[in-house]
């Protein structure tokens, strides 16, 4: 049986500001103040996990049983089939540990070279987890290709890179709404609230 969530605080298990901030954007139509990792000063545990799914689920146990709180944890990242599936999992890794995805994009240019193949998609895995352990978890993905040079501000990470499936903007030119319409991100989350929330203020 799936587990419903009710509103009140919930914990999202991340220290990345612009994760947080799009999760909360998401949250917030169904009732719930979300309350970062970093805010309660929880640790980041060690992502020792081989898929996007075992890593947001081990964050959000983690989240969930210090805070004594659910906890929505996310594990994403861009993965170029040229790079032999890479960055995948270690996406934030390649931003280094001052976390600078201008390092990490021009590190995917760099490797890229003159392939013609530029392919591209981003995963997001979201786990929702209870203080009791029982998790529930989820996958969405979006297809896309990578330009360069990199264009626009907005998004994280390798968004501005990235331009989507049939679309003439990046993720990084893309206004916050729009982008959160077809996102991995979103994709992740309809099955989510679908599932743990219910359908509310016409969400789906």
């Amino acid at each position: 049986m799936a587990r419903r969530c009710e509103g009140g605080r919930l914990v999202v298990a991340s220290h990345n500001p612009g994760k947080v901030r799009e999760i909360g954007d998401l949250l917030r139509p169904f009732g719930f103040k979300a309350v970062s990792a970093g805010e309660l000063g929880l640790p980041e545990p060690e992502e020792t996990g081989t898929t996007f799914l075992e890593n947001a689920e081990l964050k959000a146990r983690a989240a969930a049983l210090a805070a004594r709180l659910p906890a929505l944890a996310d594990d994403s990242g861009l993965v170029v089939p040229a790079l032999g599936g890479g960055p995948g999992i270690y996406s934030a890794r390649w931003a280094g540990p001052e976390k600078d995805f201008r390092v990490a994009m021009e590190r995917v240019q760099r490797e890229l070279g003159d392939r013609a193949d530029r392919r591209a998609y981003f995963i997001c895995a979201l786990a929702m987890a209870w203080p009791d352990g029982h998790v529930e978890s989820f996958e969405g993905r979006v297809d896309g290709t990578l330009v360069w040079p990199p264009r626009g501000s907005r998004g994280f990470g390798y968004d501005p890179m990235f331009l989507p499936e049939g679309g003439t903007v990046t993720f990084g030119e893309m206004e916050p709404d729009a982008k959160h319409q077809i996102s991995h991100r979103a994709r992740a989350f309809a099955q989510l609230t679908a599932r743990c929330f219910g359908h509310r203020n016409g969400a789906s």
